[in-house]
């Protein structure tokens, strides 16, 4: 009987690995997204509907057509990982990030709700409703879709406006 590492060069018989120079290192992500619990008990007050239906971008009225495509060039300040979230988990969540990137005085975030390549029936949950508390959210100015290497139609952007 072999023991755990044998059993898998037995297995792999006469496989040899790739050289070191043939193999491609995965890229690596230009922000570390962070996956956050509700670790402060701050006073938010939720004012968020779950109903509705959100565009899939959106910029106040009075903003430049062109500020989305300065939000799709913006380096991305902070982000929040819903993944693996409840509906209601994910809207704390968001509401506390929110809260917090203007604490902080962030203009731009990005907010991972995922494609729903994973969920039942694969639909997209939080990415419907993520938006539409973007889009209610009184200190959200604009979102748009996330560029292919910041997540695509997984994430959103947002910008947010600055606190006097």
């Amino acid at each position: 009987m072999t023991h755990g590492g044998d059993e898998f060069k037995e297995a792999m018989g006469d496989v040899t690995p790739l050289a070191d120079q043939n193999r491609i290192p995965p890229p690596k992500p230009s922000v570390q997204a962070v996956v956050r619990q509700n670790s402060t008990a701050i006073e938010i007050s939720d004012a968020l509907s779950d109903h509705g239906v959100a565009p899939e971008e959106f910029r106040r009225n009075g903003l430049p057509r062109i500020a989305l495509r300065r939000l799709r060039n913006s380096p991305i300040e902070d982000s929040l990982d819903l993944h693996g979230n409840t509906v209601e988990g994910a809207r704390l969540l968001l509401q506390q990030f929110l809260f917090e990137a203007g604490e902080r005085g962030l203009r731009c975030v990005r907010i991972i709700h995922g494609k729903g390549i994973n969920s039942r029936g694969n639909e997209a949950v939080l990415r419907t409703h993520a938006r539409n508390w973007l889009y209610q959210h009184p200190e959200v100015l604009a979102y748009c879709q996330a560029t292919p290497n910041q997540g695509g139609s997984g994430a959103a952007l947002v910008l947010l406006k600055v606190r006097t």
